[in-house]
């Protein structure tokens, strides 16, 4: 006795195939290739503002919840940026990449940077 077809759980999808740039869009994102370009644009815009002499002894270590974590090879220099050159530089950072809603900088001591 043949209990006739089986029934599948999903229907078969009868829209439209995604458009090619929908697709690719989804691949960045899930590849993370996006968050490759948007590191490399913010290490080369901390290097414009900061200059090439404080960007040798510091490096991006990241954007977290709007805080832009650098790291300083040493603590003279961490002094210097983190007292007298934060405000400044936050706002430079803020006019270059607006995007990044940019809300405070985090100087962390990396002794490893040398």
């Amino acid at each position: 006795m043949n209990p006739g077809p089986k029934h599948r759980s999903r229907p078969y999808d009868t829209s439209e195939p995604d458009a090619l740039g929908a697709v690719i869009s989804r691949l960045f994102a899930v590849r993370g290739y996006g968050r490759i370009q948007a590191d490399r644009q913010l290490h080369s815009a901390w290097k414009t503002i900061v200059g090439e002499e404080v960007a040798r002894q510091t490096r991006v270590l990241g954007l977290k919840n709007g805080v832009l974590q650098i790291g300083v090879s040493n603590s003279a220099l961490l002094s210097e940026l983190a007292s007298f050159r934060k405000q400044e530089l936050m706002e430079q950072l803020k006019t270059e990449q607006p995007q990044l809603r940019l809300r405070s900088l985090k100087f962390l001591l990396r002794g490893d940077l040398v």
